[in-house]
């Protein structure tokens, strides 16, 4: 069957946003345990200079630099193409890009609320629409959607409105496609905590290999592993 997964190959992790941060340390540590890494970033450029890091933190693992903004309607079935012309194909996604627009929810202008949609809620749910296929086909698959406790009920969705709300918004995508896939195909949700990353900022508690812990472990969930839940630091986490 075209696109079938051979015996003994490496599966593949897609990450987006992989060009700095907790997904270049996601990258970087898929790569350390075995797997293909495709590396995607808004700007090719930067795509391909994080994927010569991913290649000096894991020489051993195949990687793939690809253009990948996600908030483009139609970027992601490019992105798609791209990868199917080098015969690699997409295992585990992790949907990592993500905007921190401050302000409070009254005072952001519909620019803004927008934007940051389109980057944290249609962006993941494009990227499943067009990767999650290939997975129920071949029986196997994991996306880890990379959230924050801004977006959640039980912390009291605090932070700026926008953020804030679209982050709520990829929780219960996270949820209604686990409810919906079948087979072997696991979806969960991360909290990575205070990074120091450009958005978190200098003064923040964890490191990027820090905030990618959980979210590698999810990416590398075995058969009997959670669906459908939020989870920090290895544990679950309320919605």
């Amino acid at each position: 069957m075209s696109g079938e997964r051979r015996r003994g190959e490496p599966r593949t992790a897609l990450v987006t946003g992989a060009n700095r941060g907790i997904g270049l340390a996601v990258a970087c540590e898929l790569g350390r345990r075995g797997l293909d890494v495709v590396v995607t970033a808004r700007r090719g450029s930067d795509a391909e200079q994080a994927a010569q890091d991913v290649r000096a933190a894991a020489p051993a693992a195949r990687v793939l630099a690809a253009e990948l903004d996600v908030a483009r309607a139609g970027a992601a079935e490019a992105c798609h193409e791209t990868i199917r012309a080098t015969g690699m194909h997409v295992d585990v996604l992790v949907n990592n890009a993500g905007i921190y627009p401050r302000g409070d929810v009254l005072e952001q202008s519909d620019a803004v609320y927008h934007e940051a949609f389109a980057v944290h809620f249609f962006g993941p749910l494009w990227t499943c629409r067009t990767f999650i296929p290939g997975m129920l086909q071949r029986g196997y698959g994991r996306v880890v959607n990379v959230s924050s406790d801004c977006g959640s009920f039980g912390a009291g969705l605090e932070g700026p409105g926008a953020y804030s709300i679209s982050k709520a918004a990829l929780d219960a995508l996270t949820v209604k496609l686990a409810k919906t896939l079948r087979g072997d195909v696991k979806v969960n949700a991360v909290n990575p905590g205070w990074v120091r990353t450009r958005m978190g900022g200098p003064t923040a508690t964890r490191t990027p290999e820090k905030g990618a812990e959980t979210i590698v472990w999810l990416a590398t969930l075995p058969g009997d592993g959670p669906n459908g839940g939020f989870f920090q630091d290895l544990e679950p986490i309320p919605w």
